[in-house]
């Protein structure tokens, strides 16, 4: 239980901003968790850092590839799924800080998803955690208002562009390409 501005206790348990690596060399991924996971590849482009990694023993996801997009604050996910496990979107998205050291990218996941369905609609997920950070002192109010700015954008542009998450990405000269379909 957490407790809310006005006093009163959530049902929203308050993490820490969760933290993950992705190491060029290493072709590693290391997981908010700390679990070290093989990457299948890395891409590095001007536009940011492309992804691509199975999922080894996940009851629900078989691979996943993600574009780390700097400029725009996002990590922008599609996953693949066993038969009958299939989620009804076609890109996951979080809102993220994201440094490079070297060959080492890092995000710090900033709360907020985007759920996109391409053509129907984006949906934004996790206020109500990001605003519990804050009340409980995890998340500085400066932070959680780049998060939200962030997430306005996106949705924004999404929405202008039919609800097309990689046609908005292109008009501002971020091209994403996928391995898998």
């Amino acid at each position: 239980m957490t407790l809310s501005a006005a006093g009163q206790t959530t049902g929203i348990h308050v993490h820490p901003p969760k933290i993950e690596y992705f190491d060029l060399d290493a072709k590693s991924n290391t997981d908010p968790k700390g679990y070290l996971r093989g990457v299948e590849e890395y891409r590095l482009t001007p536009a940011g850092l492309y992804m691509s990694r199975p999922v080894p023993g996940h009851p629900e996801l078989t691979h996943f590839e993600s574009w780390l997009l700097p400029r725009h604050g996002l990590r922008v996910t599609r996953q693949s799924w066993h038969p009958g496990r299939e989620r009804d979107y076609d890109f996951y998205v979080d809102v993220v800080e994201i440094t490079s050291s070297g060959s080492v990218w890092k995000t710090v996941d900033l709360y907020l998803d985007l759920l996109v369905r391409t053509g129907r609609d984006v949906v934004v997920l996790d206020t109500d955690e990001l605003l519990a950070a804050v009340a409980s002192g995890r998340l500085e109010a400066e932070r959680a208002r780049w998060a939200l700015e962030t997430t306005y954008t996106a949705v924004a542009g999404v929405a202008a562009h039919g609800n097309d998450l990689i046609r908005w990405l292109a008009e501002q000269g971020t091209v994403t390409t996928w391995r898998r379909r």
